[in-house]
């Protein structure tokens, strides 16, 4: 009797095992996710256990507590138990537990952009990082020479100082972060370029270059035209004439711009209005990228100290003021 017991037991749990197995390799081969990805954002600290929760909140397992203890078997099976890291994680549909779980053991989290279009202003830096919420905000509050302050920078203007470009992070990375990405990458390509520029030029340091170099984007229409444009600048600054460009004025004018400048603007004298001051204004004006920093420290040769826009996005370059002053009678008051 005793024996029948024992082997109607054994069957049992023979039986219990062998169906635990195949449950078990069911679970780790199914993918938990069927029909369309989903993104798991894991809080730093967070144990295995809320982990396997928060994943169960957003995929309701039909059966939780297998699901729980198959998870935590074949996360000690692979070593991973804990390995998991903290991050915003996107699990792409047909990921199996064991994927998942060497998907956050790998610390590939998913990551997000944002861009600097080139000829943006600092300001317009500021409400795109205030913008997106997958920032962390740290400088609202702060003051620009706050920010310069926490760069270690010895500028006293921000205006410039932020390469254009887009930049990758995770969620909740801090926007002074991407501001010191930005800054970091701007001061590395302004050096490089300075040091390989041109000799003779009337820059007399980096930073003036980069002055300049705003000033060409904000004045290019047509990306190929940045080294004439370049050109006619450094041609005038070699002659003692004044620079003359509307963006300089318009920059001056600060929230007082409604889309037009006036006689009366061109006359006001102001640090950025290039029509009444001598030289350069003395910051950027906007963030210039790498082409426009390289064309002002290798501009192109020629004669042309005048340019006017003809209404394609290009312009028509001139030697002399009456040359000049035919174009612009032509292209922009439409005189024959």
């Amino acid at each position: 009797m005793i024996v029948r017991i024992a082997i109607a037991l054994l069957l049992i749990i023979s039986a219990a095992l062998g169906w635990g197995w195949q449950d078990y390799q069911r679970f780790i081969t199914k993918p938990l996710v069927v029909q369309q990805a989903i993104i798991v954002d894991i809080a730093r600290g967070s144990s295995f256990r809320s982990i396997i929760q928060q994943l169960n909140s957003q995929i309701d397992f039909q059966r939780p507590g297998m699901a729980k203890l198959w998870f935590k078997i074949l996360a000690r099976q692979q070593g991973l138990i804990n390995q998991l890291k903290a991050g915003e994680y996107e699990i792409p549909v047909g990921t199996t537990p064991k994927e998942f779980l060497v998907l956050l053991s790998s610390g590939a989290t998913l990551q997000h952009s944002i861009t600097f279009p080139e000829g943006w202003t600092f300001k317009q830096i500021r409400r795109a990082l205030e913008a997106d919420n997958n920032l962390k905000p740290i400088i609202t509050a702060v003051s620009n020479t706050e920010i310069l302050h926490k760069l270690n920078s010895d500028y006293t203007h921000p205006e410039g100082l932020f390469f254009p470009d887009t930049y990758r992070f995770e969620k909740n990375t801090t926007d002074f972060a991407i501001l010191q990405q930005a800054y970091q990458k701007m001061q590395q390509v302004l050096s490089e370029q300075w040091v390989g520029r041109e000799q003779g030029l009337p820059l007399t340091a980096a930073y003036e270059a980069l002055i300049l170099a705003s000033i060409v984007e904000k004045e290019t229409g047509l990306a190929t035209e940045r080294p004439a444009i370049a050109g006619v600048f450094i041609r005038r600054l070699n002659k003692g004439m004044r620079l003359q460009t509307d963006p300089t004025v318009i920059y001056g004018m600060g929230d007082s711009y409604l889309g037009n400048i006036r006689k009366k603007d061109l006359q006001t004298v102001t640090p950025y209005n290039t029509y009444r001051i001598n030289g350069l204004p003395p910051t950027p004006i906007a963030m210039p990228g790498f082409e426009a920093i390289n064309a002002v420290l290798h501009p192109a040769k020629g004669n042309s100290l005048y340019f006017v826009a003809n209404g394609d996005g290009s312009h028509i370059f001139s030697a002399t003021l009456k040359e000049h002053n035919r174009a612009v009678n032509k292209f922009q008051r439409k005189q024959r």
